[in-house]
């Protein structure tokens, strides 16, 4: 709402594209635990400064290449891998690592599964865009070494990223389990060297009709629910475990949902 504000008002400066958490926006990738207060524009001029002398814009005395700039939601910002980048050099690693991933999911899954060289090409085409020696840069460059598209959600992604603080290796995601008949379920996390299985249960995934699907009460997704994981757990003899919103508030906080079932890391 505050970038469809700050187009109405805008007198038709043309070196100006909207850039950083705004084109996030725009790209409809997550700000996990961000709540962006400016709206961010970016012009042509390198001098590398953010005037931020109004309350609800940061203009960025930043360079944007022509072939960094596209049209999203019907207004000029910053290209896909630009957007990663420029955020990933501020962002935290939650914040970071979730907008990574979510930008690796857009450009490699599709209906026929997670397209790995297309994740890699655009990796190669953020890192690219990461300058030498700058602001950020080095936490960014890991960011983006751990990022992996196949994290369905920011709630999967910072579950990972504490999963390997925590002292575990790191998990597969979206494992396929073969289910009865033709079916397939993926499982959000295979943690192999303890043996166990692991899902993350946004609230969502239960509360929100749109999530659930049309007319599909709460009561049948449980009930399916508890069947994949009975099928899941019973074909292959791993014990699954489940953490939700309030476990990933910090690492320690997962840590002792973990421990609260007898998992600890190996090393």
């Amino acid at each position: 709402m505050r970038v469809v504000a700050a187009e109405r008002r805008r007198t038709g400066n043309s070196e100006l594209v909207y850039s950083h958490a705004s084109a996030a926006v725009l790209w409809e990738l997550p700000l996990f635990r961000v709540e962006p207060r400016r709206v961010h524009l970016s012009r042509r001029i390198a001098s590398g400064h953010v005037r931020a002398s109004e309350p609800l814009v940061a203009r960025h005395q930043v360079a944007v290449a022509s072939s960094d700039m596209t049209m999203r939601q019907g207004v000029i910002c910053t290209g896909l891998a630009r957007t990663v980048a420029d955020v990933l050099r501020s962002a935290s690693f939650e914040t970071g690592l979730s907008l990574a991933d979510a930008a690796l999911r857009r450009a490699a899954w599709s209906w026929n599964g997670y397209d790995v060289e297309a994740a890699e090409s655009l990796r190669r085409q953020v890192a690219q865009r990461l300058p030498s020696g700058g602001r950020g840069v080095r936490a960014a460059r890991r960011m983006l070494e751990l990022a992996d598209g196949r994290a369905a959600s920011p709630g999967e992604s910072v579950s990972r990223l504490y999963i390997g603080d925590l002292g575990f290796a790191t998990p597969r995601l979206q494992v396929p389990v073969a289910g009865p008949g033709s079916r397939l379920f993926h499982v959000d996390f295979a943690l192999d060297d303890v043996g166990v299985w692991g899902e993350y249960d946004g609230e969502g995934k239960y509360l929100d009709p749109a999530m659930r699907g049309e007319g599909v009460g709460v009561e049948r997704v449980v009930m399916e629910e508890k069947q994949r994981e009975d099928w899941i757990r019973g074909t292959t003899g791993r014990r699954l475990v489940r953490w939700g919103t309030a476990d990933i508030a910090t690492a320690a906080h997962l840590g002792a949902r973990l421990r609260a079932f007898g998992i600890h890391p190996q090393r």
